[in-house]
């Protein structure tokens, strides 16, 4: 594709520049890839955008350079270009509406490389669509040790009659989804069930577990961020591309994916960047599906 290229998708107009620009050096990964990849991934990625305007990671001049967060849609979107109402739930902000995959790409050619959702939706802020656990290791702890965290909360909820999926957060970390569809939980419910779970695995390993916030007793130990279920703060959405040497990519597992990484020790088997995930969907499709489908409700604490 050259630069300033003229492309229709969705039956929208689009001109995309820059395109040989490289954004990721160390993968010799172009602004063209990065628009290839989110036209690709959007069939699977628009579900769980729909109704999230995001909070936009913007880098024009890919991981190395500056970043700039963006909640509001930018003022020169095309008239197509559907936006948050500004309200009271979105704290005022007008943020974009990706429903379509037109958008995704305007996006993608803005270097938006990162986009970060809410657990609600517009169509009813006052009660996410999930609890979202976030595990993330204190150098020297890794992902492994957010694998063995990750498959004990896991099994904690299988207790309780709950399910969840689990993602890669693209770097070091897991996050897990707990669907609560349809169950009238608000953000204080899933914040305060959140961290008791996390308090449950610190008092079973004290060593290793961690939901203090405070940064300076993470190293060597995995932090519960039970704090992302706030109603103003966002997570990674799955199949974000990630700013990091490469364009690795915020990517659905298997559990059974989990314990085999846990069993050999082995972090690259968690690591998946943009085109060994659109290898992988062929196969496996949305692990992550249910986080959208599964209507369950928390238990009374």
């Amino acid at each position: 594709m050259a630069s300033g290229q003229k492309v229709e998708i969705g039956g929208r107009e689009l001109t995309l520049s820059n395109l040989d620009k490289v954004l990721y050096p160390a993968a010799g990964f172009r602004k063209a890839d990065v628009v290839d990849y989110y036209r690709r991934i959007a069939p699977l990625m628009l579900p769980h955008l729909a109704g999230r305007p995001p909070t936009l990671v913007r880098a024009p001049d890919g991981p190395a350079g500056n970043r700039f967060f963006e909640k509001n849609c930018p003022g020169h979107h095309p008239a197509w270009v559907e936006t948050a109402p500004g309200n009271e739930a979105t704290g005022g902000t007008k943020g974009c509406l990706v429903d379509d995959v037109a958008t995704l790409v305007w996006l993608a050619n803005l270097a938006a490389l990162e986009l970060h959702t809410h657990q609600w939706t517009l169509a009813d802020p006052a009660h996410p669509t999930a609890m979202v656990i976030d595990l993330d290791p204190g150098e020297p702890a890794t992902i492994i040790d957010c694998c063995r965290v990750a498959l004990e909360l896991r099994d904690t909820l299988a207790q309780l009659d709950l399910r969840c999926v689990v993602k890669t957060s693209g770097g070091k970390g897991l996050h897990l989804s707990v669907p609560v569809l349809g169950s009238g939980a608000t953000d204080d419910d899933t914040k305060r069930f959140a961290l008791a779970l996390g308090q449950l695995l610190e008092a079973r390993d004290p060593d290793r577990v961690l939901v203090d916030m405070t940064r300076a007793k993470r190293p060597g130990k995995v932090f519960v961020d039970w704090s992302q279920n706030d109603r103003h703060k966002t997570t990674v959405c799955v199949y974000s591309l990630r700013l990091r040497d490469h364009p690795t990519v915020s990517t659905p597992l298997a559990w059974s994916e989990v314990e085999s990484a846990l069993d050999r020790g082995d972090e690259e088997a968690l690591t998946f960047d943009a085109a060994s995930l659109l290898a992988r969907i062929e196969e496996r499709g949305d692990l992550y599906l249910d986080s959208l489908t599964v209507h369950q409700a928390l238990p009374a604490l």
